[in-house]
């Protein structure tokens, strides 16, 4: 049987086309086998020293002893997270970019600003949940207030005068949450981090905030700054003397944070599977334990998928709050 020259370029492109697709199917496998090849830059949200930084820079520790590949800390701090988001969001989508963030940037942002520069859900691919916490009410240890019932009688005797701060959708929902459930008029003052915060309450500029422990505790411990409560229902196994704000008279009260890991949208799945393994490993190193256990929060991992259902969830529930608290969109 003969076959005609048109019959034989058909075959040869079939077999051509073949080899393309083999190849195609193999390349994302042959990278997941050869990732990490390069140092990885981890881009936070915050400045250097909040609670995202800290465990950024553990988990990091973990995954350079694992692969033997720097990893890189990038702080891209301001615009409540968005700075960060959006240039992880046009990095590269091959695995050496990877956001650790909070829900401000992927839960809160999306309501409390009219123009996002990034798309939360469409320019990242989830990589795994990190951990979850509370958060702590302190004042300045000169103040007068020795329990929430007289901050809050102050607050109801003196509309407006006192101040808090936020250097985050967590910290600041909080303190928003705070004034709704206690029917009180507290002015916000907002701050790039955390940090930044709790060195202008050190200074008296403001006169409370709702912190993460991480940021809060050491100062609280250092005699710096007095805990008055508790944010989640359940007390801080660092401070177990200090009542949740539920305890403490504002019923219902209960506001937690969390982190997470998410790449640009594109990422081959057996990257963003490998970054799962490397990340999921690294909450339980000795140096994420201790972050967790100094900062009285816990490791929590999941599955991509689980992350992007669990995020839908959050995004949801902080609207909601964010509408309670009758905050209009930026």
């Amino acid at each position: 049987m003969t076959h005609s020259p048109s019959s034989k370029r058909r075959q040869a492109l079939a077999a051509a086309c073949a080899v393309l697709a083999l190849g195609a199917l193999q390349a994302p496998a042959a990278l997941a086998q050869t990732y990490p090849a390069k140092p990885i830059t981890f881009v936070v949200p915050f400045a250097a020293g909040s609670a995202t930084d800290q465990l950024a820079r553990a988990l990091g520790q973990s995954v350079t002893t694992d692969t033997q590949q720097p990893v890189v800390i990038d702080n891209k701090a301001g615009a409540s997270g968005m700075l960060a988001a959006a240039a992880v969001a046009k990095a590269p989508a091959d695995g050496y970019t990877v956001l650790i963030t909070t829900n401000t940037t992927h839960a809160a942002n999306e309501h409390l600003y009219k123009k996002l520069s990034y798309d939360p859900v469409k320019d990242f691919a989830p990589v795994t949940g990190l951990g979850k916490g509370g958060q702590v009410l302190v004042v300045n240890a000169n103040a007068p207030y020795k329990n929430v019932g007289e901050l809050l009688a102050f607050a109801k005797k003196n509309p407006g005068k006192l101040s808090f701060g936020s250097g985050s959708s967590s910290s600041r929902m909080a303190g928003e949450m705070l004034k709704q459930l206690a029917d009180v008029d507290i002015l916000h003052v907002p701050y790039k981090s955390n940090p930044q915060a709790i060195t202008d309450l050190l200074g008296g500029q403001i006169d409370l905030m709702i912190t993460d422990t991480s940021t809060g505790v050491p100062q609280v411990k250092a005699g710096k700054l007095r805990a008055l409560g508790y944010s989640t229902q359940k007390r801080s196994a660092q401070l177990p003397d200090v009542p949740t704000l539920d305890e403490a008279g504002v019923k219902g009260y209960d506001m937690g944070y969390w982190f997470a890991a998410y790449v640009p949208a594109g990422t081959p799945a057996p990257v963003v599977a490998r970054l799962n393994e490397l990340l999921g490993a690294a909450t339980r190193s000795a140096a994420a334990r201790s972050f967790f256990d100094n900062a009285g929060s816990e490791a929590w991992t999941s599955t991509p998928a689980e992350l992007a259902k669990f995020q839908a969830a959050e995004t949801q529930k902080w609207g909601k709050v964010i509408k309670a608290a009758g905050i209009e969109a930026e």
